[in-house]
């Protein structure tokens, strides 16, 4: 409302001034000139005020210069617009001082790294922990650090997950990186140094592995006294023969839990180290089919090969197998003895797909993102009455990390669950037009 006022105020000026002008015009016979004459003075004097507002623009912090009329409202405005940013300038170095202060005394490494890959700032823990120098601010990142690992990291689009990698050999550190992106394409790094937590599970898993393996000897002795002594039952009295039978049943199950240990001990120790080969899902699954023909002989187990020989996948097949095994094994497990469980292996887009389908007793969404966990059951009563050692899942989790491979759990409760190992493009051998489709049932 005041603009306006101002506007209106300025412009009655004028008129009046061409009004007097004119009028005096007429007065001396010459009324032309004279509203030329004042037009003209008009125009000298606004750009005199334009000269002005030019010169105080020029000299940031300084008060405006004297101005009337509609020249000292915009000086004025743009004054006090100018004071305002600079306020929320202040404000805002204030808070970026602060964060930065905040930064320097962190333990871990900070960086900012702009979408150029250029080093903005950096704290004294980055400094240390990823070799730079005071005077490495405004160089490439890139240029600086060696190691491919962080390399590889930093240049890819997907920071969902940190990364933890070696640096100076076998005797080196170990580092974790977090990278978050901000503003316009600004990358915040996070550098924390973990040996002292690696060292620390390395140890956790070579005792949990050393214990696994000392106990498998005398465990095979126990087993074997026992199921000799349970060979021929007509020679032990009556009152004998169920704890022995009980005490066959547990040395088994601690002895199947022991090889799941060692499994996971081997898979977690050579995780990173590449020795994948091709192999064929349909031969594994057909291994696997008459293992399993042999052992459930009265469940009703059936394959869907919707993808033929040729389609191979890299991978460890030892890995692999138990992996799948331990699928189907869950899936026997936890469905009724008359129902079916189904292996299916199907290309889905550009991915291959194996999924073992059962229809049992289904597991509640709240527990399927925990299934993955050693030793987590869902029911202690029924995990226990199915002899299972609670690392099945884990195994699998394992083996899939390894391979890159994708784990997908979908089940309803009173309905089954599907589980699914998805391989992706870049586990995939072969993949050739024609396809092979066969349905044997176990």
């Amino acid at each position: 409302m005041r603009g306006n006022m101002t506007w209106l105020s300025a412009a009655a000026r004028i008129g009046t001034l061409l009004a007097v002008a004119t009028a005096l015009g007429w007065y001396y016979g010459q009324p032309l000139a004279a509203v030329t004459i004042a037009l003209a003075g008009l125009v000298i004097l606004w750009l005199y005020q334009m000269y002005q507002v030019q010169r105080w623009l020029q000299r940031p912090g300084e008060p405006p210069p004297e101005a009337y009329g509609i020249w000292g409202e915009l000086l004025g405005q743009i004054y006090q617009l100018q004071k305002r940013g600079r306020e929320a300038r202040a404000r805002l170095q204030s808070t970026v001082d602060y964060l930065q202060d905040s930064f320097a005394s962190m333990r871990d490494g900070v960086a900012i790294v702009d979408d150029q890959g250029v080093l903005k700032w950096f704290n004294e823990s980055a400094q240390r922990l990823l070799g730079l120098r005071p005077d490495d601010r405004g160089q490439s990142l890139m240029n600086l650090l060696r190691t491919p690992e962080f390399l590889r990291y930093f240049n890819r689009e997907d920071y969902s997950q940190p990364l933890q990698y070696r640096v100076g050999g076998d005797d080196g550190v170990y580092q974790r990186v977090e990278i978050t992106r901000f503003g316009d394409g600004d990358r915040l790094l996070f550098v924390r140094d973990v040996t002292a937590e690696v060292r620390m599970e390395k140890v956790r898993k070579d005792f949990v592995a050393n214990v696994s393996h000392e106990l498998r000897t005398p465990l095979t002795v126990i087993c074997g006294y026992l199921g000799t002594f349970l060979s021929d039952t007509t020679r032990l009295e009556q009152r004998y023969i169920k704890p022995l039978q009980q005490m066959l049943q547990q040395a088994v199950r601690m002895e199947n839990l022991l090889k799941d240990l060692l499994l996971l001990a081997r898979i977690e120790s050579e995780q990173g180290i590449v020795r994948h080969v091709p192999i064929e899902l349909c031969a594994l699954l057909a291994e696997l089919q008459d293992e399993l023909r042999t052992a459930h002989a009265d469940r009703k187990i059936e394959l869907d090969l919707e993808l033929g020989a040729g389609h191979k996948v890299l991978g460890d097949y030892r890995e692999l197998y138990s992996a799948v095994s331990n699928l189907v094994l869950n899936a026997i497990k936890y469905s009724p003895v008359d129902s079916l469980v189904t292996i299916v292996w199907r290309q889905v887009g550009v991915n291959y797909v194996l999924e073992v389908k059962d229809r049992g007793i289904g597991i509640d969404r709240r527990h399927v993102p925990r299934l993955t966990e050693r030793f987590y059951r869902v029911e202690d009563s029924r995990a226990s009455s199915t002899g299972g050692t609670g690392l099945g899942l884990a195994i699998v989790k394992h083996v899939a990390a390894s391979h890159g491979i994708r784990l997908e759990i979908n089940s309803e409760l009173g309905k089954g669950s599907v589980f699914s190992l998805v391989f992706g493009p870049q586990t995939q051998v072969t993949s050739p037009p024609q396809q092979a489709r066969a349905n044997p049932a176990a």
